[in-house]
């Protein structure tokens, strides 16, 4: 039996069927961005590509952490 994946990475299959690309895509469009706060990245994605608050929060939360 495995865990459900909890956190952001939740909603990555959300994300990738809403908009069609992989994760690890927009993990890469949000490191290559020159915003460097949390809420300029995911106003960015919002504003940019279309994508919901929810999505654009949890995908830049994931990847931010990443880095630490």
């Amino acid at each position: 039996m495995t865990d459900a994946v909890k956190g952001p990475a939740s909603y990555f299959p959300s994300i990738e069927k809403k908009y069609g690309r992989p994760v690890a895509e927009w993990k890469e469009l949000v490191r290559s961005s020159p915003l460097t706060q949390h809420m300029e990245l995911v106003s960015w994605l919002k504003t940019e590509h279309g994508m919901g608050h929810g999505h654009a929060n949890a995908l830049v939360a994931h990847t931010l952490a990443e880095g630490k």
